[in-house]
């Protein structure tokens, strides 16, 4: 599982952690299977992960990566099986923008809220990534529409459909 660069990526910015570096962990046990393990390089990258992970109390815990010389040892050790592993993705993966990580742009509570209100109808977590890529969109359309005027300021007139 080790990384050329490092232990492991980062959950949040995926920048290594380097071997013998202290990193962070959720104290969920939902955020640390051994499956989807989270693991997080500093204190604001742990704080990123929890506005979709709807923890009622949660906190970062300390830990130290392995030193370079255990963590090959331990993946000597695993089962060929279980070094297997098979990906399935239902859409490309999003390529991150130069400025950053894509982060939410959708407030949560807002949009359940919302929803419930509306419906009465419950909103999954996982919808929050696919609304912030449409309000993405929006804007990069509006901000084209703004500077086809020569204006430096998004307008109402600006948003597509509007």
């Amino acid at each position: 599982m080790a990384e050329e660069n490092g232990w492991r990526l980062c959950s949040a910015c995926k920048k290594p952690i380097e071997f013998g570096a202290i990193y962070w962990i959720c104290n969920v046990s939902t955020c640390n299977r051994k499956s989807a393990a989270l693991v997080f390089c500093s204190l604001p990258c742990w704080e990123v992960h929890l506005p979709t992970a709807r923890h009622r109390e949660a906190w970062a815990e300390e830990r130290r990566a392995p030193r370079r010389s255990a963590a090959a040892q331990a993946a000597a050790k695993e089962p060929a099986e279980s070094k297997r592993r098979t990906v399935v993705r239902s859409a490309p993966p999003r390529q991150p923008e130069a400025g950053g990580p894509q982060e939410i742009l959708i407030v949560a509570s807002r949009l359940k809220e919302y929803v419930h209100k509306r419906s009465g109808f419950n909103t999954s977590d996982r919808v929050l990534d696919p609304l912030s890529d449409i309000v993405r969109r929006v804007c990069d359309e509006a901000i084209r529409n703004a500077a086809k005027e020569g204006r430096k300021t998004i307008l109402d007139r600006d948003i597509p459909g509007h």
